[in-house]
Formats: structure tokens, sequence, C-alpha cells
């Protein structure tokens, strides 16, 4: 049997163990990021586990014919609970897959503007320093276009640098390896809000798991009032249920105005989004027309290249917008959707 030299196999070995060999490509869309955290991401697992124990739990008590009221309402509680608690932390772990997945997205589109920025602003001290040598032009215009290409260029460093740290974020959000390289997808356009904030608020009880908490504890106090109430039962443990009951009922209502709240302030947040993300596409509509008259000048003559160059970028800033605005309309859906215990993404099952 021939072995391989021993060269080759330190450079076979070397090549096995380079993180470059074990790094893999990952093409990604949002709605596919989402799914993945939920399918197998710790926090769903978990969660997802809890509940299949909770209703193992019921199940054993409720055929256990000595099981007493407390107990099997406990169990019941118990597993609506884990329910409760693992639709919101689906939601929550929605929320921060669409956050980490828009942070990256977002930062390679900052990286292709301002690019555009400092080609332009290269351009600009160009004609700067000329129109110095024509002495039509002074040398602290020299400086203040220099000093401009000076920002844009750290600013253009800031955004590539932050790049891998923010995809390596979503990258373990997801359980994928590290030094994985992620190819993210355009996200799809936001949904429009159809649900009413009343269809939102109502129902909070079931769904939202400390209002759910907080509804369980004044339901099981008022079981215990009424096991309490009668003959054989001391009238001082009939008098701390009550007051139990009491308590219980006051934290319900705090947790329900909260929540209320809540939604409240995430639904008009949602609709203050959709507003501006009209507005970004109307402005970008705006420097759209503004580059096509750049262009219609320069082929007239009426227009230097630079004047296109500058309403290049401008467009270029104006759909940066967009993104951004409709980056910002996803994560308020998103917030929504955790605020109230209803996925409003289209993106949670």
């Amino acid at each position: 049997m021939n072995r391989p030299s021993p060269a080759l196999s330190i450079a076979l070995a070397l090549t096995l163990a380079s993180p470059l060999a074990a790094a893999q490509t990952v093409g990604l869309t949002l709605p596919d990021a989402v799914a993945r955290a939920l399918a197998s991401g710790p926090d769903v697992t978990t969660a997802r586990a809890n509940l299949q124990k909770a209703q193992a739990t019921l199940r054993s008590t409720q055929a256990d014919p000595s099981s007493v009221i407390t107990t099997l309402t406990q169990a019941q509680q118990g597993a609506a609970a884990a329910e409760a608690t693992l639709a919101g932390t689906k939601l929550n772990v929605a929320q921060t897959v669409i956050g980490q997945y828009l942070a990256a997205y977002e930062a390679a589109g900052r990286i292709a503007l301002n690019e555009a920025q400092v080609r332009l602003d290269e351009r600009t001290l160009q004609i700067a320093r000329a129109r110095l040598q024509a002495r039509v032009a002074t040398q602290l215009d020299v400086n203040r276009a220099q000093t401009t290409l000076n920002q844009d260029r750290q600013e253009l460093a800031d955004a590539r640098a932050s790049l891998p740290v923010l995809e390596a974020q979503l990258a373990r959000t997801l359980g994928l390896g590290t030094g994985t390289d992620l190819r993210l997808a355009a996200p799809p356009a936001p949904p429009k809000l159809s649900v009413t904030l009343a269809g939102l608020q109502s129902g909070l009880e079931k769904r939202l798991p400390n209002v759910v908490q907080a509804a369980q504890g004044a339901e099981f106090a008022a079981l215990q009032v009424r096991i309490s109430d009668n003959d054989y039962t001391p009238a001082r443990t009939l008098q701390d249920a009550q007051v139990a009951l009491a308590n219980a009922r006051r934290d319900l209502e705090g947790a329900q105005r909260a929540a209320n709240t809540g939604v409240r302030d995430a639904y008009r947040t949602a609709q203050d989004a959709a507003q501006r993300v009209e507005i970004a596409r109307q402005t970008l509509a705006n420097a759209q027309t503004t580059l096509s008259q750049a262009q219609a000048r320069l082929r007239a003559g009426t227009a230097a290249a630079v004047d296109v160059q500058q309403a290049q970028v401008q467009a270029q800033q104006a759909g940066f917008g967009v993104t951004q605005a409709q980056g910002n309309l996803w994560r308020a859906l998103a917030a929504l959707s955790a605020a109230s215990g209803t996925d409003v993404t289209g993106f949670v099952r």
C-alpha cells in the first residue's frame, strides 16, 4: 500500500484544519432565517420541551382518579402557561432574527452607498485642486473637500468593520458555524397592518405569558376561596384566601393595563413606520426624477459629469432610505407581534 509523503500529509492536514476550508456559504431570505430559528433555535427548543413535559403531567394527573381539584387545576394551568410561553418565545425569537437580519443587510447597503460617496468626494477633490490651479478657487475649498473625503472614508471603514460582526451575530442565532459566509437576499415588502388595535388587545390574558400567569393566579386564588368557604374550614383560612384573591386580581389588572399600553404604543409605532415608508418612496421618486434631468442636461451640454454623479449618489441615498424605512416597518411589526402575542409579520407558524 502506497503511503503519502510526509510533506503531502502535512499539507493535507493544514488544508483540513484551515478555517477557510471549513467555511461555508449560506444563502438566506428573511422568511428562511426566521423559519430556521423557530425550527431549531435553543430557546424555542427548550420552550417546546417544557410544553411537552407540562402536557404529559396534565395527562397523568387527569388519568389519576385520586387527583384533587387543586392538583388538576395546577396541571391544567401549567400546560396552558407552557403553551403561551412557547408561542411568546417564537414571537420573541422572530423579533430577534428580524432585527439581526435587517441590521446585517442594511450594513451591506451602507457600504455600497459609502463607496459611491467616497468616489464622488474624490472627484470633488480633483475638481477643487484643478480650480485652485486655475485660480478660481482657494486652498480653503481644497481643504474642505479633503476633510469631507476623509470623513466619508472613515464612515466607509466603520461600515466595513461592522458588517462581519453583524453577520456573525445572525449566524450564531441561527446555529450556523463560525466563519459562515452569509448571502442575504433583500427583505420582502412588509405586509400591510390589517388587524385593528382592539383586535390585538382582545384576549391578551390567553396569549401573553405574563398576563396568562396573572390570570391563572387570580383563577387559582378564586378556587382557594371557593373550597375554603364552608363550615369545616377555619375562618382565618378563608380570610387569607380572600386577601390573596384581592391581591391576585390587582396583579391581573396591572398586568392587563401594562399589556394594553404596550400593544397600543407598538401599534402606533407600526402605523408611523408604514407612513414613513411611503414618504421614503416619494423621496426616491423625486431623486430619480432629478437624476433623469441631470442626465438629460449632460446630453444637452448644460451639465457636467460630476453633476450626474452627484445626482446618482443622491438617488442611491434615497433608495437606501427606502430600505431603511422598510426595515424599520419590519422591526415595528415584529415588536407589535411580541407585544400582542399575535403574529403580524406572517413569518411565525
